[in-house]
């Protein structure tokens, strides 16, 4: 039986275990280029040192103007490639994996000035009335996702995640609420993220799967909910995204933290649910920084894979933590074994 610290093998993927740090925002680009810095080496790295088997790095940006500040990382530019390949290579010397996650903000880019999105809808009084994308622009979007896929194989990343959820872009086109367009993109929802997808999955080599990130459900009026989320990941599915990690909410003031209902593994539902239906492998996330609730949505085959978001925030050890509570295994690097010695 599969538990938290199984091997995981998914095409030309092979992760040491199902521990999975998943994308968060550091807004730490002080030079507001999109290249990640020391900082972004030291915490990306450390999760690595920590045991993580699989860092997702934070979404960065296709486009100066996709970034959720003009803090954020980016792949826009080839000048980027460089910085990231290091901090991959740190990544690897430790025995993790590393992918990173393709991003568009639309109409949550707070710099951008304005910012675009499918359609003239703000996200709310607090942020800018973003512009429609004519029917060009869109299509020329698919591009950049294409472009920073090709970067992202050339910065020597494992794999890459396509963000479709949280109501960003992707998820901004197949939302009803935010896509109120009547091009193609707006007769067909799931039109904008299927290119995407397609594009990506041409840019990177055949055995390296493609993730996506979905958001499941909409905490608002009106929302979507997991039945129409499994249409358009099968949609998705069938353009080529191979792994999917679920998520919920982004498109009201209620967010992916603060759901009906939050609670430890508030979200394994939905997880669990796009697994059965479209018979992929799923990343689970959600309040999991507990080890026995993380352990147990692999033992009970929930899902394949579990993220640990902000517990991994608190304690980059978090792997080594968990080992040591569920299974008094110590697999910590050698400078480090004499912290652990008096410990019982």
């Amino acid at each position: 039986m599969a538990d938290l610290f199984s091997s995981f093998e998914y095409q030309g993927l092979k992760l040491p275990n199902r521990i999975v740090m998943p994308p968060m925002c550091q807004y730490s680009v002080d030079a507001e280029d999109g290249i990640p810095n020391e900082w972004h080496e030291v915490h990306y790295i450390s999760r690595a040192v920590g045991g993580t088997g699989f860092i997702i790095a934070e979404m960065s940006g296709i486009d100066p103007d996709g970034r959720i500040t003009n803090r954020d990382t980016g792949i826009w530019s080839d000048e980027m490639i460089p910085a990231w390949k290091k901090i991959v290579d740190g990544i690897h010397r430790y025995g993790a994996k590393a992918a990173i996650q393709l991003g568009h903000a639309g109409r949550k880019a707070q710099d951008a000035t304005p910012p675009v999105a499918p359609s003239a809808i703000a996200f709310d009084e607090t942020y800018r009335t973003p512009r429609a994308l004519t029917t060009e622009e869109a299509q020329n979007m698919v591009s950049l996702y294409a472009d920073a896929a090709r970067r992202a194989v050339q910065a020597g990343f494992d794999t890459v995640e396509i963000h479709g959820a949280h109501g960003y872009l992707i998820h901004q086109f197949h939302s009803p609420l935010t896509n109120r367009r009547d091009d193609q993109y707006g007769q067909d929802l799931a039109l904008f993220g299927e290119e995407v997808t397609r594009a990506v999955r041409a840019e990177v080599p055949a055995d390296m799967p493609v993730l996506m990130r979905i958001s499941a459900a909409e905490y608002v009026d009106g929302g979507y909910d997991v039945e129409y989320a499994i249409e358009i990941s099968r949609r998705y599915r069938d353009a080529g995204a191979d792994i999917f990690h679920i998520t919920s909410g982004g498109e009201g003031a209620i967010g992916s933290a603060g759901g009906p209902g939050a609670g430890p593994g508030y979200q394994v539902g939905l997880a669990e649910q796009i697994r059965k239906a479209l018979d992929v492998p799923v990343i689970a996330v959600g309040l999991l920084d507990d080890f026995e609730d993380a352990q147990r949505v692999v033992t009970e085959g929930r899902a394949e894979l579990v993220a640990v978001g902000r517990g991994m925030l608190r304690d980059p050890y978090w792997a080594v933590h968990a080992s040591r509570e569920l299974q008094g295994n110590l697999d910590v690097p050698e400078p480090y074994r004499r912290g652990y010695r008096a410990l019982k």
